[in-house]
């Protein structure tokens, strides 16, 4: 039939002409996705290993081939919900190793804790204690959630580590997976933040308590089919998974700093520390800056309750606020807060120089911030609290400077271009998140309303309003998933916070014309003894005496 076919010299033309690489385009190859498989692989074949060590090499494809198809079809679904909901993850390659590494390093624990004390009625009580770690390190280092369902998950992997133990009153199985759950769901969804010290101790205890009674209850479920079984033995059981449980909060909180510095967080407790007045930082804060001092105290009071409008982390926001503006303290006397009521240095520069000043605080504020260790989230604060907004005045300046009209007269200076936007803008980045949208609207808002002859709530719901607005049409939440309602929450606790602090005084008396009046009742009393001696004496000596006084 080929020899039939019809052809078209035109059409063979332009087949010679395209190469064979055009021929066959290539695909782009994302690094990180790449990067990401890498590790998932990496991480699945430690996986078959460290659950199927144990296992006869002559029967390695009856039980090593079942177990690698398990574990392969179980990392797969957990690559899916890591893709699905901490996306993040698949760019940031030093967290998936984390994650990895953690999974790996608990499932050796159980495992050699089940092949170590095969003959010990207690010896799967490990595998409840590291599906508890698992789920309270993930909870300090994300969300509940993400706890939760990885804590799960971690479970099943232990229930193909653990096996069938053949040794009685053990906790195997459907009944261990049971055990573990309950476990991880109690320590999950107790563990939102960690305020205090007691904290994961209470969590620990509580978890303890559901691991208990859980164990307790499938183990006398295990024990109905085997008659004889000693009801001691099962509560024995029981209260090694409960005490292994509590246990393993105890040694969280010890390493709790290792945890925040290996996950690159900081948790509430932290965050309380270096909200402390005492810190170096904010106390070099107060001493040199008085003004900006103050006014971070004020943006960390309004952030705070707008976040907590929300629902977003309140104490993050306030703490955010407190270091926000450090870059200050270089150049203090730049800023109008510090100024004192003396003259603007300002007046002397030009608007691109007094632009580069003022844009420089944020540059200097994350240099001290690294040179202080402050933690990341911390600093994200300082880098994003202006954006990429428009420094207003001076780019007002610089128009009437150009539009000046002895700007390019005979014997001055030539005229100049005229001013662009992009160069009296701060360098970014924007918000990323909630907190840090709530901060930079905060901290407009209250330059605003401190410019105010006079402060009402109506007029401080207006100046949130228009400032939020105004944020939000210049593209600066582009970057962040606030929404339109959260905002709007967002602005009334700002707003009512704000009223609150300039609140309403009422107006002392102004002091009458007489000047007695100003005068301590003492000295008036000693005033009257006075005239009363003298007008005694002028009656003695016969002289009149005035009525008035007397």
């Amino acid at each position: 039939m080929g020899f039939f076919k019809k052809t078209s010299p035109r059409r063979d033309q332009v087949r010679k002409n395209i190469g064979i690489d055009k021929a066959w385009p290539s695909m782009p190859v994302d690094a990180d996705v790449v990067t990401s498989v890498l590790i998932w692989l990496v991480y699945v074949a430690l996986c078959i290993a460290i659950i199927s060590f144990e296992s006869v090499p002559s029967r390695w494809f009856q039980a090593i081939l079942p177990t690698a198809t398990v574990v392969l079809l179980l990392s797969v679904a957990v690559a899916a919900y890591i893709y699905h909901y901490q996306t993040r993850m698949i760019k940031n390659h030093a967290r998936a190793i984390i994650l990895a590494s953690l999974f790996l390093i608990l499932l050796a624990i159980t495992k050699t804790g089940v092949i170590s004390f095969s003959d010990k009625i207690w010896a799967t009580s490990w595998a409840t204690g590291t599906a508890v770690m698992a789920a309270m390190v993930l909870a300090i280092a994300y969300d509940q959630r993400f706890a939760i369902d990885m804590g799960i998950f971690y479970g099943l992997y232990v229930c193909l580590a653990v096996g069938r133990v053949d040794q009685p009153y053990q906790l195997t199985e459907s009944f261990l997976l049971l055990t573990m759950v309950a476990g991880v769901l109690t320590s999950g969804f107790c563990l939102r933040e960690i305020r205090s010290r007691m904290k994961l101790l209470e969590v620990s205890t509580l978890t303890a308590v559901v691991v208990f009674m859980t164990a307790t209850s499938v183990g006398f479920l295990s024990a109905m089919d085997q008659p004889g079984t000693e009801s001691g033995k099962i509560i024995w059981v029981a209260g090694c998974h409960a005490g292994f449980a509590f246990l393993i909060g105890v040694f969280v909180h010890s390493f709790l700093p290792l945890i925040e510095k290996l996950f690159r967080i900081a948790t509430s407790m932290t965050l309380l520390d270096y909200s402390d007045a005492n810190q170096p930082l904010l106390k070099k804060l107060a001493m040199e800056t008085p003004g900006t001092y103050s006014h971070s105290l004020l943006i960390g009071s309004i952030s705070e309750a707008a976040a907590e409008a929300i629902g977003c982390n309140g104490l993050l926001c306030r703490v955010g606020a407190y270091y926000h503006d450090i870059g200050k303290m270089n150049k203090p006397g730049y800023f109008i807060e510090n100024q004192s009521g003396c003259a603007s240095p300002h007046k002397e520069l030009s608007p691109t120089m007094s632009q580069l000043i003022i844009v420089g605080h944020v540059k200097d504020g994350i240099e001290m911030a690294k040179e202080y260790k402050l933690p990341a989230v911390i600093r994200q604060f300082i880098e994003t609290h202006h954006g990429t907004t428009l420094i207003e005045p001076f780019y007002k300046e610089a128009v009437k400077k150009y539009e000046s009209p002895t700007n390019g007269t005979p014997g001055q200076k030539p005229k100049e271009a005229p001013p662009s936007e992009s160069e009296f803008r701060y360098a970014g980045p924007k918000p990323r998140t909630k907190e840090a949208a709530i901060l930079m609207i905060a901290d407009g808002v209250e330059g605003a309303v401190r410019s105010m002859a006079e402060v009402t709530p109506s007029k401080v719901e207006t100046v949130v309003r228009n400032m939020a607005m105004k944020r939000l049409q210049d593209g600066q939440f582009d970057e962040c998933d606030i929404t339109l309602r959260e905002l709007s929450r967002a602005e009334a606790g700002m707003a009512k916070a704000l009223a609150a602090h300039y609140h309403g005084r009422i107006a002392y008396p102004t002091a009458p014309d007489d000047p007695d009046f100003v005068k301590p009742e003492k000295e008036k009393v000693k005033e009257k003894e006075k005239e009363a001696k003298k007008a005694t004496a002028a009656v003695s000596r016969g002289e009149p005496v005035d009525s008035g006084k007397s």
